[in-house]
């Protein structure tokens, strides 16, 4: 079958962690959504719909993909699935009986149709969703299950649960677990371990609150302790840690410390002692030895996030940070609950909780926001640190970087006269 993912305007409310990727490419359980639909169906070839400023580079990291190509949507009926549902596994394997004369609809709102190659004519390269509720008029409704991810504390809440659904559908594709090296509490047969894993003596996997998934070269360090539901990708190595239930890892990420109900995307580090909870942390991330967040208000009251420097409530009492790619935080830097952390923001900390909306390109120093980023030197530095992963930032990342330290220019400005205020004793009210 054909699929093609969409991104639709409320892609924006997932900032600052979706600045660099669209939003079916945010890790959640196992996969990303389109991982997830491209391996679970009979998939011969898929296309994506997505910000103008990604499509270079997704070209780049997906090359077998159509990015942005209405010519090649208007070949064949092709299925198309916003990239913001999270779909059941068995609303999953309902997908390949799809027809024309259905719309599937979650939460009252397009999940899933098949567009025909006449239809595509009313649609815009960046243009979805008026477009497909006018198709969607023409089709009989059917409850497509699932959830929708809106804010980025959504893909936290989901992320037991999608763990859950991963382990069973791997399952279905074979793979024994390898038990040795690793004292395992609960039912083996909710654990797997790859057997390219390398796990030192006193590891404990603990599968009683749900499974565990340890992937191929995963290095796990004596004295480690992992709680299901839980992911550990690819290359991944852990280092005397205790990673809490709800968390996904990798690949080729660095772990120490604790870490509870948390996402951290490939090639980040935080091989230091510290503690990351409820929080999401994108790729290329650097958190400092002793780097620790809050993710409970001491009166356990719900938590409000400044996304793009907007408060959002939450609606939760259980919220961490959110931390954009190459992201780096000095020695014992602390993030207040509910903070937003923005594309390569340089963090030094003063003694104190810091900024709870740190700006994308825009610097902390001894607890002062300011927006004197030197971009070059930025570039530079993720040249260096990926490089240490025999990794190179492609002349297409320095592209979509660059033009993100634009479009955030006005977003550093708000942030670093809101903080002088604050400082000074006064708050500015925006408009």
């Amino acid at each position: 079958m054909r699929i093609a993912l969409f991104e639709d305007a409320a892609a924006a409310g997932l900032a600052p962690i979706a600045h660099t990727r669209p939003v079916f490419e945010l890790l959640c359980g196992h996969f990303p959504l389109r991982e997830r639909l491209v391996r679970f169906l009979d998939v011969h070839e898929w296309g994506v719909f997505v910000r103008s400023q990604l499509a270079e580079i997704y070209r780049e990291e997906q090359p077998e993909a159509f990015v942005n190509d209405l010519t090649w949507l208007a070949e064949e009926p092709t299925l198309l699935l916003n990239g913001r549902w999270l779909p059941t596994a068995e609303q999953i394997d309902q997908l390949s009986e799809v027809d024309d004369n259905i719309v599937g609809v979650c939460a009252g709102r397009v999940a899933f149709l098949l567009i025909n190659p006449f239809e595509t004519a009313l649609l815009g390269e960046e243009d979805f969703d008026d477009p497909l509720l006018k198709i969607a008029r023409t089709r009989t409704e059917i409850q497509a299950s699932g959830r929708w991810v809106e804010r980025p504390w959504d893909l936290i809440d989901l992320n037991p649960e999608l763990l859950d659904q991963d382990f069973a559908q791997r399952g279905q594709f074979g793979g024994k677990a390898s038990l040795d090296g690793a004292a395992i509490l609960g039912d083996p047969q909710r654990v797997f371990i790859h057997p390219t894993a390398d796990i030192d003596p006193f590891v404990v996997i603990d599968a009683r609150s749900g499974p565990v998934f340890v992937d191929a070269e995963v290095r796990l360090q004596a004295f480690t302790r992992l709680e299901g539901p839980l992911f550990v990708g690819r290359g991944t190595q852990i280092f005397r840690a205790n990673v809490k239930t709800g968390t996904s890892l990798g690949p080729v990420c660095r772990i120490g410390g604790e870490i509870e109900a948390s996402i951290v995307h490939g090639f980040s580090n935080k091989y230091h002692d510290g503690f990351l909870g409820h929080s999401y942390v994108g790729s290329w991330v650097n958190l400092g030895a002793l780097t620790t967040n809050s993710d409970l208000k001491n009166d356990y009251s719900t938590v409000r996030v400044p996304l793009e420097g907007d408060p959002v409530d939450s609606g939760s009492t259980k919220v961490g940070c959110f931390i954009g790619d190459h992201a780096k935080t000095a020695l014992c830097s602390q993030f207040n609950t509910g903070s937003s952390i923005g594309v390569m923001t340089m963090i030094l900390p003063g003694g104190e909780l810091l900024p709870k909306h740190v700006p994308s390109f825009s610097r902390v120093w001894h607890g002062q926001i300011d927006d004197n980023f030197d971009l070059e030197s930025g570039l530079t530095t993720a040249r260096l640190a990926m490089s240490r992963r025999n990794c190179e930032l492609s002349p297409a990342q320095e592209r979509l970087l660059r033009r993100l330290f634009l479009q955030t220019e006005q977003e550093r400005h708000d942030a670093v006269s809101r903080h002088k205020a604050r400082k000074a004793g006064f708050s500015i009210v925006r408009p």
